[in-house]
């Protein structure tokens, strides 16, 4: 028996805190360095922005990211919708395909927060996965009912920030 024939765990890393991208990219780069195939899905990540983005890809995972360079701020504007829907398309073909050991659908929690996504359609998105593919959701607004489906859960909590004294993102740091 392989050790890839133990994989095929859900994985959910939400909450306010810090480090739910930081965390699943550690565990790509484990899987990465185990000799697994890596694929990234971002939601509301632009390319090419993020320090991680490049990096990771060097290291070997295919990263695609399908956000737009803004915020989305209140209700997001229909090309936002769009982009997510694109990346959900993009998932699903992905997750149920079988090619990868591991797969990342960085912020599509955010995406399913702001209502551009049903979560119907990630919980069978979910369900729909090979069964040997490790897979991670991550970002902040992960509703409950996908808590279900998981078998880890984690919860990122904020106790303390350097932006609470107005401190801005900083470049290797938050991005």
């Amino acid at each position: 028996m392989s050790w890839k024939d133990k994989l095929g765990l859900v994985h959910i890393y939400t909450g306010d805190g810090k480090g739910k991208t930081t965390a699943a990219f550690g565990l790509a780069v484990r899987m990465l360095g185990s000799g697994g195939r890596v694929m990234i899905i971002q939601f509301m990540k632009a390319p090419d922005v993020y320090g991680e983005q490049k990096k990771i890809a060097e290291c070997g995972a295919v990263i695609e990211s399908f956000g737009l360079p803004k915020f989305v701020h209140g209700e997001p504007e229909a090309d936002d919708i769009e982009a997510a829907r694109k990346a959900l398309e993009r998932a699903r073909e992905v997750v149920s395909s079988g090619e990868w050991d591991l797969v990342i659908l960085d912020e599509i929690c955010v995406a399913l927060g702001f209502k551009m996504l049903d979560v119907e359609d990630v919980k069978e998105l979910i369900r729909s996965k090979a069964p040997h593919t490790e897979l991670v959701l991550t970002g902040r607004y992960c509703p409950g009912g996908l808590f279900e489906l998981a078998d880890y859960v984690t919860e990122m909590r904020e106790v303390k920030h350097p932006y609470q004294r107005g401190v801005l993102a900083r470049k290797g740091v938050e991005y």
